[in-house]
């Protein structure tokens, strides 16, 4: 498998940053054709991810969320959001569904909205360095330019 072609993106952990961070992942993957639906799920993943920085990574201050897209010959998309926040110190349980740790009225189901809309989902964290998650999706059309 062969990257052809990849993007790099960071910006403050602002709510108002994640629609940016959905609408800029999904024009990065519009060279691959997607379906409506593709887009939609890509979309929403992506949303997930970036949201859970922005409440979880850095509950108290603004920090940095970092994306990576990488696009594959084989029609795949490998999404990396990854922030430098708290951490997480149980990932096993953080990814139950209805699991949070916020106080307000989140639902939890940030990663199983993840785990539904893409192929794979993997998370990486240690406890005061971050948290980075890996999703990868495969399109099944293209009309990607190899050039």
């Amino acid at each position: 498998m062969n990257i052809i072609n990849e993007m790099n993106l960071s910006f403050e952990s602002k709510s108002s940053n994640e629609s940016f961070a959905r609408s800029a992942v999904s024009a990065f993957v519009l060279c691959l054709d997607p379906t409506i639906a593709e887009l939609a799920d890509i979309k929403t993943a992506v949303s997930e991810a970036v949201t859970n920085c922005i409440v979880h990574a850095y509950p108290d201050t603004i920090g940095t969320v970092y994306i990576n897209v990488k696009i594959t010959d084989q029609n795949k998309i490998i999404i990396k959001i990854r922030d430098k926040g708290v951490g997480i110190e149980n990932i096993k349980q953080a990814m139950e569904p209805l699991f949070t740790t916020s106080s307000d009225e989140r639902a939890g189901l940030g990663f199983a909205v993840m785990q539904s809309f893409t192929d794979n989902v993997k998370v990486r964290s240690k406890a005061g360095t971050g948290t980075t998650v890996t999703m990868e999706k495969t399109l099944y059309r293209t009309n990607y330019d190899k050039r």
